[in-house]
């Protein structure tokens, strides 16, 4: 599967569109807890409120405890490949990039039980 995502927004409203919200939030909530990492995301959907949350945990994380956010890494899967392009400027930047490519690769995990369910 290929996304064209650019942004974290767009990872949603691709969810969203597809009827896959809810499982994307249980998807996420499943391998932060995987990682053991706490991850209290809203109940109420807010697109900015859902990816600011997953983007301060992940800030978090990489100043706090760089371990866990390996391992964090490591549980969603995100490929070396897509880490290593990211352009290092500062952290929160480094933050926001992350999360998205959390979001997305968390999406097609979603996307993929969907479809071959």
């Amino acid at each position: 599967m290929k996304l064209n995502a650019i942004n974290s927004n767009e990872v949603l409203t691709l969810a969203n569109e597809s009827k896959l919200l809810s499982d994307l939030k249980h998807q996420i909530e499943k391998d932060f807890g995987l990682a053991n990492i706490s991850l209290k995301l809203p109940l109420k959907f807010d697109a900015q409120t859902f990816v600011s949350t997953i983007r301060e945990k992940v800030y978090y994380l990489m100043i706090e405890h760089f371990s866990e956010y390996l391992n964090l890494l490591y549980v969603v899967d995100i490929p070396e490949s897509q880490f290593k392009q990211i352009a290092i400027t500062d952290a929160v930047e480094v933050a926001d990039q992350m999360t998205f490519l959390i979001l997305k690769r968390e999406y097609q995990k979603v996307w993929y039980r969907n479809k071959y369910r």
